[in-house]
């Protein structure tokens, strides 16, 4: 299989990290942080097997349908949690271990995002706090088309923008005061460009009132 064949990317047998010195924010890349065996395995399986649906958004009193497919999984275990929810797949287990195991930290659910063309896509915004807490630690996991992701301060217009190509196999740890004080985004794309498939996992603690 050749899909994603970047050489470059899948050369040595550890992943290029690099961390991003930036303000207010504590980010890191892993790419190649999962070999081309293990991406297009998962990018395959992941892609065809995974219960995707459709997901809306209500902005002022208008819902509209978001240009991409969602998946959510979460431990059953955890309180609030739906309890006919999605089961854990050992394909999903095995990636969360393996990202575990690298940021040292435990999650129990993940978002999954499918990118199907250059249609769809992700406005700005920060990622949601409640239930996960304010400065949150959230692993993404990217298989298949290379994205860019972009990233820009919400008070400091003298940063530029940063983007950073999310590739085939590539981990991109988000934690501190990212979602605080940064907004992200994919944007949209007239190229006629292959599916992506998006984990992003998360640590969800919800406060129960009994």
């Amino acid at each position: 299989m050749n899909l994603f064949n970047d050489t470059d990317i899948f050369t040595g047998s550890k992943p290029n990290k690099k961390i991003f010195d930036l303000p207010d924010t504590d980010l890191m890349l892993f790419e190649g942080f999962f070999t081309k065996e293990e991406s297009d395995f998962y990018y395959e399986k992941l892609l065809h097997t995974t219960k995707w649906k459709e997901a809306d958004l209500t902005i002022y009193d208008k819902t509209h349908i978001i240009p991409r497919m969602v998946s959510w999984y979460e431990d059953k275990t955890n309180p609030g949690a739906d309890p006919t929810g999605n089961d854990w797949t050992p394909e999903l287990l095995a990636i969360k271990a393996k990202v575990e195991d690298e940021v040292s930290f435990k999650f129990n659910a993940v978002l999954l995002n499918l990118y199907r063309n250059g249609k769809d896509g992700v406005g700005w915004h920060s990622d949601r706090t409640e239930n996960f807490g304010k400065d949150k630690v959230i692993a993404s996991v990217s298989f298949g088309e290379t994205r860019p992701f972009r990233l820009r301060h919400k008070t400091r217009k003298d940063i530029p923008m940063v983007e950073i190509p999310l590739t085939h196999g590539a981990l991109l740890l988000m934690a501190g005061t990212t979602q605080t004080h940064w907004e992200h985004h994919i944007p949209k794309t007239a190229k006629n460009i292959l599916p992506r498939v998006n984990l992003t996992f998360r640590q969800v603690k919800r406060n129960i009132v009994l």
